[in-house]
């Protein structure tokens, strides 16, 4: 059993987390393991089998149902707080947590480093320290750059859970394992190729980058998942534009909702900006990233009959919706949706 990837074709927020969950509860294979990419400035949402809700930022949604392995590879940025205040939260196995040696450690000084540099206020930035920890490991230790790098085979409180990710990795892809990258943010907020340049991630949110973080072949990988949802959202403030960009309001009225809808930043808890579907980001997240299936969620948005809506979204893009999520518990596919 090869690999499955996990992306955002948007700018975030997409149901990542949970579709990643249902991956690995669609899975049938001997061995399971979910890799968690990227850092702590972005999180993911699930509800595990008894309906509780966790919002984690450093383990991944995935793992919820405490039944897989977890990995951090190398190319994986770690805040020891957050980790160990979820490992308690999910009180997750301690055994079946492994971390690369090389994994980055997000260190006090870096969260600083951000903090001063106005990136909170600047661009939407979480101020969470990953990229300053990014910025750090490239420097090498350059004498006119002010942060170090940490890595994880010099962090006790980790001591635990290192082992080489990448031989353990193949070990268990030789032996049938599933493996589920789960990837962060989305295509938009890509720092080389999202094209909204300098409102963007410190990193590449594609396929092709979270297997690179990973440490596997593009051999391995026989699905990438690609989740888009029904009303992209931007974080608050200056964080770039987003096009056709509405109010909670107003899809509240399209649905004659009571309730008051609205979304707020995992990390943050900043209220989310809210825009009507635009295929063209959605266009470019395809052809970067090739998905063999699409998960269109917040379906539960649409005020107009569903089916029209993703027959006008399927001719916009050039490619049809496999599953599709009315709630943020689960998916469906299509077909079963509209029988």
């Amino acid at each position: 059993m090869p690999v499955s990837i996990v992306v955002g074709g948007q700018f975030g927020s997409e149901g990542k987390g949970k579709v990643s969950l249902e991956l690995v509860r669609m899975t049938n294979a001997p061995r399971i393991a979910v890799v968690r990419v990227g850092g702590p400035n972005s999180g993911h949402t699930a509800y595990d089998r008894s309906g509780q809700k966790f919002a984690l930022r450093q383990l991944p949604a995935g793992a919820i149902d405490r039944n897989v392995d977890v990995v951090f590879p190398a190319g994986s940025f770690i805040d020891l707080d957050v980790l160990h205040y979820e490992i308690e939260l999910l009180e997750y196995p301690r055994d079946r947590i492994f971390i690369s040696p090389y994994a980055n450690i997000i260190t006090p000084e870096q969260k600083a480093w951000e903090a001063n540099a106005d990136l909170v206020s600047g661009i939407g930035s979480t101020g969470s320290g990953v990229g300053a920890a990014i910025m750090a490991s490239v420097a090498r230790e350059a004498a006119n750059f002010p942060l170090q790098r940490q890595d994880a085979q010099h962090c006790a409180p980790l001591e635990q859970y290192l082992c080489d990710t990448t031989a353990k990795m193949r070990h268990w892809l030789n032996d049938n394992a599933r493996i589920v990258i789960e990837g962060t943010q989305g295509f938009g907020l890509s720092l080389y190729d999202g094209g909204y340049w300098p409102k963007a991630t410190s990193r590449c949110t594609t396929a092709a980058s979270a297997l690179t973080e990973t440490g596997l072949s593009p051999i391995d990988v026989d699905s990438v998942v690609l989740v888009i949802r029904s009303f992209p959202i931007r974080v608050a403030g200056m964080s770039g534009p987003l096009p056709n960009e509405t109010t909670w309001e107003r899809i509240a009225k399209s649905l004659a909702a009571e309730q008051n809808i609205r979304e707020y930043t995992t990390v943050t808890k900043k209220l989310r900006r809210v825009g009507k579907f635009d295929p063209e980001i959605v266009k470019s997240a395809i052809a970067a990233n090739n998905p063999n299936l699409i998960v269109l969620n917040h379906m539960d948005y649409v005020a107009s009959n569903g089916r029209a809506f993703v027959q006008e979204i399927e001719e916009e893009i050039g490619r049809e919706i496999d599953y599709m999520g009315f709630s943020a518990e689960s998916m469906v596919s299509k077909n079963s949706a509209f029988v």
